[in-house]
């Protein structure tokens, strides 16, 4: 069984942090395991921790008026699922549903935001890489809802 950390070496978003910054990361972390179809998150709770997915997919999902529950995106191994937990009002933006079975390392925020006020260099590095993965996750949502509600002429 690896340790946390091990498996943070293995994830691109941590990728090239120093050994001292990935061993504190672990210490906000723990492993998780969702069923199919069980809910990670719902919009609107509190983004209390995000999650590095390590096997299995997860849907984010919208609800909407005509169509009911539209998936905006998939996420699989590799991935991090919520980069709500860094900003105010710390509430997550869609629903996240497991499509399988899903194993992850759950972060808590909160230790995360307490550890990059104490190291604002750690906290930087993290916010570029968030803003990287939030700017992908757009681009992607807006092609998704381009092809749900694009017309055709």
């Amino acid at each position: 069984m690896r340790t946390i950390d091990a498996l943070l070496t293995d994830s691109t978003f941590f990728r090239g942090l120093s050994p001292d910054d990935l061993t504190m990361i672990a210490g906000c972390g723990s492993n998780v395991q969702f069923q199919a179809g069980t809910y990670v998150f719902y919009e609107g709770d509190p983004s209390d921790q995000f999650y590095l997915i390590r096997h299995g997919t997860v849907a984010l999902e919208i609800a909407s008026p005509d169509r009911g529950r539209v998936v905006i995106s998939t996420l699989g191994p590799g991935d991090l699922l919520s980069w709500s937990w860094l900003l105010p009002p710390y509430r997550k933006q869609c629903d996240a549903r497991a499509a399988g079975v899903v194993r992850a390392t759950a972060f808590d925020g909160a230790c995360i935001r307490t550890k990059c006020d104490a190291d604002p260099r750690l906290g930087y590095e993290l916010l570029k890489r968030l803003a990287q993965i939030m700017e992908e996750q757009l681009a992607a949502t807006r092609l998704q809802l381009l092809d749900v509600y694009g017309t055709s002429a």
